[in-house]
């Protein structure tokens, strides 16, 4: 983090000179005091990220000043320099908050080991503070799956996360874009570094460009002080811009900038600061088709799309489904304190029925939803899920079922293996539904696969190919 407006306060008029020179040489805003009276009415008139503050003034001892700074909400680093240093001298200034201890004379390199260290440590309290108060994230789980799919994934993660390189994942809502984010953040060489988000869809239209470049003190009503933006937090390391289809277009053209120039502007400050970050952005639209329409820029879509990663959703990998949901289970069990068995094979058979539309979350969110239905001690049937079709409210069934659909009640020692699962399901479901159409919407498969199944079972029906049915059934793909 940038040290940018710096306070002396010496009174020896050589000294404070040249270190003032030296401050201005490096391209500090740099004022200058040389008794505590002059030096609290520039605090009064303006902030200041770091004072050098001479032990011994006209007017009092500089410890008085660091005291009083130390109770301010936003207290500037302080340095104390004297030519008359000891070690109980240098004890009682740390102990009383200050940064750092000067012996005069001091040299060149010695200032800039000071400035360096200030401005790490500077970094590092806006960082500190920046998580202090953000929200908990609880989508901390890894990037899990046997399928190829996932396995060519994470291939991919290893490949780009040692590059530099800017990369832009796409992918439906719930597929793991963030965790793919930071699967990347994790593997690459500035992982000791910061890792920074920023939900674009999140924060409100008017204060976004404020929330990624950062204000200057009044810059608009509400800026009662200067603000570090999410782009200087994560200088040196990554930032993460979540939904960036989501920003105006003139947040696109300054977040254009800082990817080409590697420099912004705070709100309401003329000030250049460079920053050091990779970028990487998330979208669950094709930005192509927002191009298209003008409401993205094409350039900045080429400068973020320097990497492509498409994260394919859950039923383009149902095979991940029964081990995604037996790693969750114990998360969630362990989360509400509830003691599971396990899951039964007809709850397991349901779940790889289901279409998923909102994918792993939604896979999440039933498991969680399965324990904390299930009880102590259970095991997560299709009951506990919560998307499993239900009877009709209405007392007389909107159409007969036909006798060849009732399956034999299954017995409390009865272990089915997963086709019987599947069977039993889905003549269950046909039980509840008044045609083919509707059964077939239940389970989340087409009519024709539907029809394949029932002709497996050797279960026929005079009335189940209505006309509705065969008319969906010709426009359905084979």
């Amino acid at each position: 983090m940038p040290i940018e407006k710096i306070l002396v306060l010496e009174d020896d008029l050589i000294v404070r000179r040249n270190l003032e020179q030296l401050l201005r040489q490096q391209r500090y805003d740099v004022a200058t005091a040389d008794t505590l009276a002059a030096a609290r009415e520039a605090l009064a008139r303006d902030t200041f990220d770091l004072i050098f503050l001479d032990l011994r003034l006209p007017d009092g001892e500089g410890t008085e000043l660091l005291r009083e700074l130390q109770s301010q909400p936003e207290k500037p680093l302080v340095v104390m320099v004297t030519g008359f240093g000891s070690v109980e001298s240098a004890v009682e200034c740390m102990r009383n908050g200050a940064f750092d201890y000067m012996l005069k004379p001091f040299s060149a390199d010695q200032l800039q080991v000071t400035l360096k260290k200030a401005e790490n440590y500077n970094q590092l309290l806006k960082v500190n503070a920046y998580f202090s108060n953000a929200e908990e994230d609880d989508t901390g789980y890894e990037l899990q799956g046997i399928s190829p799919a996932m396995e060519n994934l994470r291939q991919l993660i290893r490949k780009v996360a040692r590059t530099q390189a800017t990369v832009l994942i796409a992918g439906e809502s719930g597929t793991g874009k963030e965790l793919v984010a930071r699967a990347l953040y994790r593997q690459s060489p500035r992982h000791n570094s910061p890792f920074i988000k920023v939900n674009c869809a999140a924060i409100p239209e008017n204060l976004i460009e404020s929330e990624f470049f950062g204000h200057e003190k009044g810059a608009f009503t509400g800026a009662v002080s200067k603000r570090e933006g999410r782009f200087e937090l994560a200088h040196s390391g990554t930032i993460l811009l979540d939904e960036i289809s989501e920003i105006s277009p003139q947040v696109q053209v300054k977040l254009l900038r800082v990817l080409q120039e590697r420099e912004l502007e705070r709100v309401g400050g003329n000030r250049t600061i460079k920053v050091d970050v990779r970028v990487l952005a998330t979208t669950n639209r094709r930005l192509e088709d927002s191009v298209e329409r003008r409401e993205f820029r094409q350039d900045l879509f080429f400068r973020l799309n320097v990497v492509p990663i498409h994260v394919a959703p859950l039923r383009e990998h149902k095979e991940d489904v029964p081990f995604l949901a037996r790693q969750f289970m114990p998360r969630f069990a362990r989360k509400h304190g509830v003691r599971v068995r396990g899951i039964s094979d007809e709850c397991m058979a349901v779940l790889e029925l289901h279409r998923w539309p909102g994918n792993v979350r939604e896979l999440q969110n039933v498991i969680e939803r399965g324990v904390i239905l299930c009880g102590d001690g259970g095991m997560l049937e299709p009951e506990h899920l919560g998307f499993s079709p239900q009877p009709a409210a209405s007392p007389a069934p909107p159409a007969a079922a036909p006798a060849s659909y009732a399956t034999p009640a299954l017995a409390p020692s009865e272990i089915l293996s997963l086709a019987e699962s599947e069977k039993r399901h889905i003549l269950a479901v046909m039980e509840r539904s008044a045609s083919r159409t509707q059964a077939a919407k239940s389970l989340g498969i087409s009519i024709r696969t539907l029809r394949n199944k029932l002709n497996e079972y050797g279960v026929h029906s005079k009335d189940d190919e209505t006309s509705a049915d065969a008319e969906v059934e010709a426009q359905a793909p084979l």
